[in-house]
């Protein structure tokens, strides 16, 4: 089955992920997490983008981009991600050894408002909610940590966000999210949803054809004709 176009038009913020392959760790020492950030500059030199977050983890990594064209955010990580598979290969003697990633990068536009704050703060909470600092800012890896040392190779890569960041913002992504936020997280990453109010989000799934984000889980009667009958038939659940 052919892949679906990816439709991601200038303008709009997106939340962008993607997972190594099984349980395989892409960064377990300091050399992958650097290896990953030169890719990213040499990313930027080549295709430059507004990168307003990004928070790279032993197995995954976020970014929350806001491209200026459209096909701009496509063609960054899609070098961005090639680059990095053929060289963590070819460093951890793994070529020819299957996939590096789950598949394409995955992204998921965003209402540019306090949804987007909500993202903002899930991105660089991600140490925390792993364990493996005990402040975001501490996590040397992430643009939080970036955001408080401008001599960092990678600060000019921080782009000015399109909302305004509010007072004691360090505090604020140290904190709990709600449970509210938390779910809301889950469905706009577990179904590829856009994260917005309702309007907002309905309108974006249409015009993004992703109206199949929007419909509740579980199995579908569809039905087809068999000859002069009319047949039941269970569609498979939208992933």
């Amino acid at each position: 089955m052919p892949r679906v176009a990816r439709n991601a038009p200038g303008g709009v913020v997106y939340h962008v992920l993607n997972r190594a392959n099984g349980k395989l760790k892409l960064f377990k020492h300091e050399t992958d997490f650097l290896a990953f950030e030169k890719i990213m500059l040499e990313a930027f030199e080549r295709l430059p983008i507004r990168i307003l977050d990004w928070c790279i983890m032993s197995n995954h990594w976020h970014f929350v981009l806001w491209p200026k064209r459209d096909g701009e955010l496509t063609s960054f990580m899609r070098w961005l991600t090639l680059t990095h598979a053929q060289r963590w290969k070819h460093a951890h003697n793994a070529v020819g050894l299957g996939h590096l990633y789950q598949g394409r990068f995955k992204s998921f536009p965003i209402q540019q408002d306090r949804h987007l704050l909500t993202v903002l703060r899930y991105v660089e909470r991600n140490p925390l909610r792993a364990n493996v600092a005990k402040a975001a800012e501490r996590w040397p890896w992430g643009s939080c940590f970036v955001r408080q040392h401008r001599s960092h190779d990678l600060y000019p890569l921080l782009a000015d966000w399109p909302i305004e960041r509010p007072p004691r913002w360090l505090d604020l992504v140290n904190e709990p999210q709600t449970q509210l936020e938390e779910q809301a997280m889950k469905q706009h990453i577990e179904r590829g949803r856009p994260l917005g109010d309702d309007l907002w989000t309905k309108r974006t799934a249409t015009k993004l054809n992703l109206d199949q984000t929007l419909r509740p889980r579980g199995r579908q009667i569809g039905w087809r004709k068999r000859g002069n009958k009319t047949d039941a038939m269970e569609d498979n659940e939208v992933k």
